[in-house]
């Protein structure tokens, strides 16, 4: 396909695979040129060679590591020094650990807080403060349904996209007279390889392949909320009632309503 002769750029992490893959698709076909980040280099090389044919769009492989201290803000630096300016950045990369909070290792639990919030913030800041200063942009934030509820099994992660929620609802608030729009996007457990990566696979609430949502329906819900600048979007009508309900429970009765959903399947059978 001819290459789209277009100077705006969407940065998008985790863009490789699951929602951020999915993203990328749709920017590409809107004919954003793609700066596409994840771990592993030949993973984004498939991709970038797929957007540049079907879309005829520009795309940098950026393979960065967004659990390492510095890879944020050496991320920021390597877009400024190729002279690119970022009109949309989608903060999509994100994990989980999985199991009781004692049970797990601490260390891999601080990396999750590392990527989910301490990353997503320095990548914020930087293409923020551009955005702002030229009062143009868009940014979208995954912020899940978990941002909603207590998570047993998952205590950290739930914590780490409340704070992603939070986070994002003030900053929409402080840009609110800007040319400037963020947007969080609340997917519900979905077909991606977050919970193999979370060794999350024995847990009841994934057992069932067909109550996951499509990290294609997902990745639509957040652009067409994004490009319409809405402050947030809950993806898939089920994780819409869901949120409802339990805005109208206790916290308790909450998490224990989520801590049966999470539990491994071999505990329910032994109960």
């Amino acid at each position: 396909m001819e290459q789209i002769n277009n100077n705006e750029w969407a940065l998008i992490t985790g863009a490789s695979t699951g929602i951020g893959y999915e993203l990328a698709k749709l920017f590409a076909q809107d004919g954003y040129n793609i700066i596409a980040v994840a771990r592993t280099e030949s993973d984004l090389r498939k991709v970038a060679d797929e957007l540049k044919q079907q879309y005829g769009v520009q795309v940098e492989v950026m393979p960065k590591d967004l659990f390492g201290e510095n890879a944020s803000t050496e991320l920021y630096n390597e877009v400024k020094a190729k002279g690119i300016e970022v009109e949309v950045l989608i903060n999509d990369a994100g994990q989980g650990v999985y199991g009781l909070f004692t049970e797990t290792d601490l260390e891999d639990q601080v990396k999750i807080i590392h990527l989910n919030i301490v990353s997503l913030t320095r990548l914020t800041y930087h293409f923020l403060k551009d955005m702002v200063a030229r009062n143009s942009g868009k940014i979208l934030q995954l912020a899940s349904i978990a941002s909603e509820t207590p998570g047993p099994y998952q205590a950290v992660y739930h914590a780490t996209k409340a704070y992603v929620l939070s986070f994002t609802e003030s900053l929409i608030s402080e840009v609110k007279n800007t040319g400037v729009t963020i947007t969080a996007l609340q997917p519900g457990a979905t077909d991606t390889d977050f919970f193999n990566k979370a060794d999350m696979t024995e847990s009841k609430m994934v057992q069932d392949k067909s109550k996951l949502s499509d990290p294609a329906d997902v990745a639509k819900d957040g652009h067409d909320a994004l490009m319409d600048g809405d402050d947030k979007i809950i993806s898939g009508f089920k994780n819409k009632v869901m949120i409802a309900m339990t805005k109208l429970m206790p916290e308790t009765m909450v998490a224990e309503q989520m801590k049966k959903q999470q539990e491994p399947v071999d505990k329910d059978k032994a109960s």
